[in-house]
């Protein structure tokens, strides 16, 4: 067995998985808000309900965002401390196309999968999946919903969203699909998706210098922007 956590703290449908390949052991739903507090615990629990420890472990996968600036930076610091302390390698994968994944569309099937980004945007991006393979119809951008249905090149068949979105923009995306979006538990990400991810072409990719690896927050966090306009300059990276 090649046994993979997969963490996913990105929007507020946070959640822990451990699965051998594409079959699932364990899971745990994190609940709205609460990766910083919980997420070690869940992960601790989700090892017990499948009678593993981290030593048994062969791989980590975890979402890398776009999404929430403390829920991604907890969940990278915990992936980096288990990587190192287990000597295994992490794979990561956008948590749009995780959210996508989890909607279970036929194969070929596109699938938007969004989340309110603030500032009458939105965090989104255009999927569809087979069985061993990842098609990008639309990368993951921060863009206005109008301008998400302008940019994309083919219809999905469905929009699948996390929070707020889905109900905000539910008229122009039925107008868009043909068919009400779909909210949480079917819209919502899960991090059990991520393991399915790890084997497809195109899906969940190694990361090959882990503690230099960024995730992507798809804005500037408001104190860098503070900063940079006080200096006059870029953060310096760490």
């Amino acid at each position: 067995m090649s046994i993979c956590l997969a963490v996913d703290t990105a929007t507020d449908g946070a959640s822990v998985a451990v699965g051998d390949g594409e079959n699932l052991i364990a899971e745990i739903n994190l609940g709205r808000r609460r990766a910083a507090r919980t997420l070690t615990p869940a992960i601790e629990q989700c090892l017990r309900l499948a009678g593993l420890t981290y030593e048994d472990l062969d791989s980590v996968a975890v979402a890398d965002g776009p999404g929430s600036f403390t829920g991604l930076r907890i969940a990278f610091a915990t992936v980096q401390g288990i990587v190192t302390q287990c000597d295994i390698p992490v794979f990561v994968a956008p948590s749009l196309m995780v959210a996508a994944l989890a909607a279970r569309q036929p194969p070929g099937t596109p699938v938007a999968a969004l989340y309110d980004a603030l500032r009458g945007e939105v965090f989104a991006a255009v999927f569809s999946f087979s069985a061993t393979q990842v098609t990008v119809h639309l990368p993951p951008s921060r863009l206005s919903v109008e301008h998400l249905i302008e940019r994309c090149e083919v219809t999905p068949a469905v929009a699948v969203g996390v929070g707020e979105a889905v109900v905000i923009y539910a008229a122009a995306l039925r107008e868009w699909t043909g068919n009400n979006p779909m909210g949480a538990p079917l819209g919502g990400p899960r991090a059990s998706c991520l393991i399915a991810l790890k084997g497809m072409e195109g899906g969940a990719r190694l990361v090959s210098a882990v503690g230099e690896f960024e995730p992507d927050y798809g804005r500037l966090a408001e104190a860098q922007v503070r900063w940079e306009a006080e200096h006059g300059r870029p953060l310096p990276k760490r």
